[in-house]
């Protein structure tokens, strides 16, 4: 093992990766009498020269929801559609929305979607470091698809230098298997106080030698401040590393839009490879922030569906089926508003589960969901939603909080106790309606449920085990398993359940396959090839 750390003494490199550099720039080599030694570190990848053979190219954004995951996803997609052996590569999400891997690890969402763009299945590799907040100063650290430990933002700085291990080694997996690496930044480079240790925009950049194309939101307002702004706020060597900008959103004439265009590329001298168009109508799996996006072309609503946005609500995106149905009127009602009349409640998955069930209560929630059921409502619970329709819910350890119980709106006669082994796996099977009609999914989730209300099960997986449970009286459906809106059958069954007869089939797979295409096709076309010249390889198909 390499003993000595001194750039003078030795270069190394492994798949283009700097590895002193790496080690320097994140603490990695400990000050010792005027000597430099490595911190106790094992290494993931053996120390010798390596040409790098895989391309890759680093997506970052002036801000949060700029478009990095949509133009990854197309350029991704783009890719695959040439024949390049493509993979998606995030190296720290911070996300509440996530997926389970082929593995059996677990990743952002966004990175699921990337993946299919690019034929994969999803891989812990794929998005290496996922943070998954608790509570507005402390989150679950999840590295390689486990859960490693809970920190506060202090300590989780204090932390990043072996996150950035299990970044690179990821890294290594990567670019050896792969022709090409499409990357996703997180937020903005620009964000000062993030700069230190950065593992997530331009420090892994630099880390690892990637270019990088920076994109803003037009619609937003502001986008040349934005790019010029972001820019002037990177490094001199940061700055060179970035090959021109992306501008996401527009729509308009383009005409007025060239002028600006001009004054960019003369003011920063980077040139503006694309401008993307406004896509109405877009299905694509939001990272974080809840799609609220109103579905226009609709036929007149036979079922009206609200769920409750509390504020550590997760995998919402379990709910774009309802929102995106042509004859479904969906509402998420938020901390502001009164729960309305409606046919179903749906209460979504939770990362604090305790803490957004007292939400409920203080919102009002609790006494409209026993007022719904009485009136003969319907209401589905799924994953955190399932356990708050218990009596309890215990956390002894104190996993998603202080340790404590906390009660339930109890609507099932079950109780949940939070145990520190997250369960995570795909799971298939058929869901205990008429027809029995199929369902695929996943689970992701610390409470396992016990009581007598799991009489009668929910879910049936093909493994022949139970998940969930329907009420006695059926108004309630309640169960663990992510995605059970998403299979076509599943979705119009449950959707009869609820009173919603002779309705449409929806493939809302098909759907999320079509928009990629869609989306890909986009900004296929509004790319400046010339411009964007070797950043991304042609492929057998170009």
């Amino acid at each position: 093992m390499l003993t000595k750390c001194d750039p003078s003494w030795v270069a190394v490199s492994w798949n283009g990766i700097d590895i002193l550099k790496a080690w320097h720039r994140y603490g990695w080599c400990l000050p010792n009498e005027g000597k430099q030694y490595l911190s106790p570190i094992i290494l993931p990848f053996p120390i010798f020269s390596l040409t790098m053979s895989c391309s890759a190219l680093m997506i970052q954004g002036t801000t949060s929801d700029a478009g990095k995951t949509t133009l990854v996803a197309a350029l991704c997609r783009i890719l695959h559609r040439r024949g390049v052996r493509v993979a998606p590569f995030k190296p720290q999400n911070m996300a509440l929305n996530s997926a389970v891997t082929v593995d059996g690890g677990e990743i952002g969402r966004a990175q699921a979607l990337q993946a299919l763009a690019c034929g994969l299945l999803p891989h812990t590799d794929f998005n290496p470091v996922l943070l998954k907040p608790t509570t507005d100063r402390k989150a679950q650290v999840v590295i390689h698809g486990k859960v490693a430990l809970d920190l506060d933002a202090k300590a989780y700085h204090e932390y990043k230098p072996r996150a950035m291990g299990a970044v690179l080694e990821s890294w290594a997996r990567l670019t050896a298997a792969y022709e090409c690496v499409v990357v996703e930044g997180a937020g903005s480079p620009a964000e000062i106080n993030l700069r230190d240790r950065d593992i997530a925009n331009m420090g892994f950049a630099e880390a690892v030698d990637c270019p990088v194309i920076i994109v803003a939101d037009i619609d937003r307002g502001g986008v040349f401040a934005h790019l010029v702004g972001t820019l002037e706020l990177l490094s001199p060597t940061e700055q060179a590393r970035v090959k021109g900008f992306v501008i996401n959103r527009f729509r308009g004439d383009i005409a007025l839009l060239e002028s600006g265009l001009t004054w960019l590329e003369e003011r920063t001298g980077k040139p503006v490879l694309g401008v993307l168009p406004y896509l109405h109508g877009l299905m694509l799996d939001a990272e974080d922030a809840i799609a609220t996006a109103t579905v226009n072309g609709k036929k007149a609503a036979k079922l009206k569906v609200i769920a409750p946005a509390y504020p550590r609500v997760s995998n919402h995106n379990d709910l774009d089926p309802l929102r995106l149905h042509p004859e479904v009127d969906f509402r998420w009602i938020g901390p502001g508003e009164t729960p309305p009349a409606a046919d179903l409640i749906v209460l979504p998955g939770s990362k604090a589960v305790r803490a957004d069930i007292d939400w409920l209560r203080e919102k009002g929630w609790a006494t409209a969901i026993h007022k719904h059921l009485r009136y003969g409502g319907k209401v589905v619970g799924l994953c955190g939603g399932y356990q708050m329709l218990g009596r309890m819910i215990h956390d002894p350890q104190g996993l998603e909080g202080q340790p404590g119980s906390t009660p339930g709106l109890g609507v099932l006669d079950v109780e949940t106790t939070l145990e520190a082994e997250k369960q995570l796996r795909n799971v298939s099977g058929h869901l205990s309606l008429p027809g029995q009609p199929a369902m695929t999914g996943y689970e992701i989730h610390l409470g396992v449920t016990r009581g007598a209300g799991l009489a009668q099960s929910a879910v049936v997986l093909a493994d022949g085990a139970d998940d969930g449970a329907i009420s006695a009286d059926n108004q309630v459906f309640a169960t663990y398993c992510h995605g059970v809106f998403d299979h076509p059958d599943a979705l119009t069954a449950l959707l009869a359940w609820a009173g919603m007869t002779e309705t449409e089939q929806v493939d809302f797979a098909a759907r999320r396959e079509a928009d990629l295409d869609r989306l890909a096709d986009s900004v296929e076309a509004a790319l400046d090839w010339e411009k964007m010249g070797d950043l991304l390889p042609k492929g057998p198909g170009a």
